[in-house]
C-alpha cells in the first residue's frame, strides 16, 4: 500500500487531535512524517501508522464516605454507558483540585494517553473551572463525554460547596479587617507621638538660612 502524506490541518482532522498533539505526537515517534523541500511537514495518514487504540476511562465522584450509595448509582450507570472502560472512583470534594486519582487523569490526559474521559455530570470532575478541562483534553485529543445525569449530582454537595466558599471568604474579610485595625491603630499612634527635635544644622543645609 502507497503512503499517502498530508498537511497537519488534514492529519489532525483525520486523528481528530489538534495540531499541538500531532507534533507532541511526531517527536514521540508516534506518526511517520517527512518533511518536504520547502521544508514542510507531511504526515502519513495511513491506518497503519495510527496510535493503537486508547483506554477509556470514567470517572466517579462524591464528597463524603457517607454518601457511597450516590457513588455505587454513578459507577453502575457508566459501567452500563461504558462496559469495557476504566471506572475510576474517589471520594473528596469537587472544589480540591488535587485529588489523587483526578491528578493521575489529568497526567493521563495531558499525555494523551486516553481515548475518552466520561462523567456523569460535569460537576463529578470539578465543582468550578470544567472549562478548562474541556480545553486540556481538546489540546490533547482526548473526547470528554458528559453524560448530563443531574440526578447524579447530589444537591446537599452542592450547597455544601457553597457554605465552603462562604467560609473561606468569610475567613478572608475577617482577616482583611484585623489588618485595617492593626493599621489604623498604628497610624492613630504615630500621630500621638510628640514631634522629634529637628536637626539644626541640617536645615540650614538644606534652606541656606540660618535659625
Amino acid at each position: 500500500m502507497n503512503k499517502v502524506y498530508v498537511t497537519p490541518k488534514e492529519a489532525a482532522k483525520f486523528y481528530g487531535v489538534s495540531i499541538t498533539t500531532l507534533r507532541r505526537w511526531d517527536k514521540e515517534g508516534k506518526l511517520d512524517s517527512i518533511r518536504t523541500q520547502g521544508n514542510q511537514r507531511r504526515f502519513c495518514i495511513l491506518e497503519s501508522t495510527k496510535p493503537e487504540d486508547k483506554p477509556v476511562v470514567c470517572y466517579a465522584r462524591v464528597s463524603t464516605h457517607s454518601q457511597r450509595d450516590d457513588l455505587e448509582r454513578q459507577i453502575e450507570f457508566l459501567r452500563q454507558n461504558y462496559p469495557s472502560s476504566t471506572i475510576i472512583s474517589e471520594v473528596g470534594s469537587g472544589l480540591n483540585f488535587k485529588r489523587r486519582k483526578f491528578i493521575k487523569i489529568l497526567e493521563q490526559v495531558y499525555r494523551s494517553d486516553l481515548s475518552a474521559l466520561v462523567v456523569a455530570y460535569s460537576d463529578r470532575a470539578v465543582r468550578f473551572g470544567f472549562p478548562l478541562i474541556e480545553w486540556l483534553c481538546k489540546q490533547s485529543g482526548v473526547k470528554l463525554v458528559v453524560l448530563n445525569q443531574r440526578k447524579l449530582s447530589p444537591e446537599t454537595e452542592l450547597v455544601e460547596d457553597i457554605l465552603s466558599i462562604l467560609h473561606c471568604f468569610s475567613a478572608r474579610l475577617y482577616g482583611l479587617r484585623k489588618y485595617k485595625n492593626q493599621v489604623t491603630k498604628e497610624i492613630q499612634n504615630k500621630n500621638s507621638e510628640p514631634d522629634k527635635e529637628v536637626d539644626t544644622q541640617q536645615c540650614q543645609e538644606v534652606t541656606g538660612v540660618s535659625l
